[in-house]
């Protein structure tokens, strides 16, 4: 397992703040999730919760704060360092590789296995060969996982929108990373292919997967986080187990509008 951060935690942010033009998308945020849990992160559209995950990754540098991995400091290092630490992600808009056979987009989820001898590669030493069978045998089975092996040697631009959701998952998860960033994996779909992937999710979750959640289907963040967070304005505005959070008029107000606190 990895080493755990400060606080217990595997990952921790401390003051995180991030700025576009003066307007602040993070505003001291801090949140912590430990090894082996589920942490929602909630809020209204403009919250600040995929400004959070790209300062995570490495997509975008914070103005501000710390954000602490196994012990080590992220702020400032490019994507590719911060996933070959074992982060890995999807993305609120599919990034995949549509001319790329599916089996191919997902062996690029293993590009840090790889192996980086150039020699070695061009003269397809044995060992090459042997690597590249694993590789291609783990993506195989990761497909196999999500219900798109026999899709695997098609163009990902044919896959309907839900497999394709569904392809990037197995992206996501086939390195077994220490840490996977999901933002709103269910967004977009209909009522049966929000419960394929939710069911998915679900798997990962009873296989000790270690996970940050954004998402707006309330009935996925509650059935399946240990702990949620809430972001309002670039601001933390509440913290705590789904049941506690469902119940902050805090909450209620950010989705609702002004409510009582007895409501």
């Amino acid at each position: 397992m990895p080493a755990v951060a400060t606080d217990g935690a595997l990952l921790l942010t401390e003051g995180l703040g991030k700025r576009f033009g003066g307007v602040p998308a993070l505003a001291g945020v801090r949140i912590a999730v430990r090894a082996g849990e589920v942490t929602a992160l909630i809020g209204p559209n403009g919250a600040g919760k995929t400004t959070f995950i790209n300062c995570l990754t490495g997509l975008l540098r914070p103005d501000a704060g710390s954000i602490r991995f196994a012990g080590q400091e992220l702020a400032g290092l490019p994507a590719h360092r911060i996933a070959r630490l074992g982060i890995a992600r999807t993305f609120q808009n599919l990034r995949l590789f549509p001319r790329l056979t599916v089996l191919e987009n997902v062996l690029c989820g293993l590009s840090g296995s790889a192996g980086d001898s150039f020699l070695e590669a061009f003269l397809r030493t044995p060992a090459i060969r042997h690597r590249e069978r694993r590789l291609r045998l783990t993506a195989l089975e990761a497909l196999d996982s999500v219900g798109l092996a026999p899709m695997a040697g098609w163009p990902a631009g044919a896959l309907a929108y839900g497999d394709r959701k569904r392809l990037e998952l197995a992206r996501a998860f086939v390195s077994r990373p220490a840490l996977v960033l999901l933002d709103e994996p269910v967004a977009g779909l209909n009522a049966d292919e929000t419960e394929q992937v939710g069911a998915l999710i679900r798997r990962y979750c009873r296989a000790g997967a270690t996970l940050v959640l954004v998402e707006h289907d309330m009935d996925l963040v509650m059935s399946v986080s240990d702990r949620v967070a809430v972001l309002d304005g670039g601001r933390l505005i509440a913290e705590g187990s789904p049941a506690e959070v469902q119940r902050n008029p805090l909450v209620l107000e950010a989705y609702l509008g002004k409510v009582s606190v007895t409501a």
